[in-house]
């Protein structure tokens, strides 16, 4: 019953039915199942595939944040039946995430932001057109994990080496991982400037950011 379970819940993510997401976290502790196991082998497949099919072009952003928001319903039943509050129980990955400085693109950001939250990460999105100094702040303050920036122009690119520079400069490189995505940003310019992770999408953000904090 409960792999059946699971598979249900996996495709109410993925066709973004929130209501039936929702039923179905709740339908779980109804019958005393692990909570956790329901998120890791239900919902979570389920965002996974989703942001899949993202990458490749057959789902579109509308039905991608339907996901988000049907997974992310489904994870608040759960958490609150856990006694935590979503997204800030211990052992949370904690991501401080926005766009450089200059850079006032907002769209990849935001599917970034969400995915990560599908999947039971805490994100501090600062938003777009963030200094340097902003997200290394913004990371002591909230403790963070590891901070993320997002570029789409060239010209702002240089931003991502200066945070580099900085943390060092700081004496905190070691405390945080880095992650930079973008369209014009390459594995050997991140390389390059010394950031530990580059994402070429979203779906990858996800899977590099869960290494990340591995390490």
């Amino acid at each position: 019953m409960s792999e059946e379970l699971f598979k249900e819940a996996a495709n109410a993510v993925l066709e973004g039915d929130t209501a039936r997401a929702e039923k179905l976290a709740q339908k779980s502790l109804d019958k005393n199942l692990d909570p956790l196991k329901i998120i890791e082998k239900g919902f979570t497949p389920g965002i996974a595939e989703a942001g899949r099919l993202f990458d490749r072009g057959e789902l579109f952003l509308p039905q991608l944040m339907s996901c988000a928001n049907a997974m992310k319903a489904a994870t608040t039943i759960v958490n609150e039946a856990l006694g935590v509050e979503s997204g800030a129980k211990e052992g949370t990955i904690r991501v401080v995430l926005g766009s450089v400085e200059g850079d006032l693109h907002d769209i990849g950001k935001g599917i970034v932001a969400s995915l990560l939250e599908a999947n039971g990460i805490e994100v501090i999105d600062l938003g777009t057109d963030v200094p340097v100094e902003k997200f290394v702040s913004e990371a002591e303050e909230n403790d963070a994990d590891i901070i993320g920036t997002s570029t789409l122009l060239t010209t702002t690119m240089k931003e991502t080496e200066k945070l580099e520079n900085y943390l060092k400069e700081k004496g905190l490189r070691e405390k945080f991982k880095t992650i930079v995505g973008g369209a014009p940003v390459t594995e050997r310019w991140v390389n390059k400037i010394g950031a530990d992770a580059y994402a070429e999408n979203a779906n990858e953000a996800v899977d590099k950011i869960f290494e990340l904090a591995k390490k």
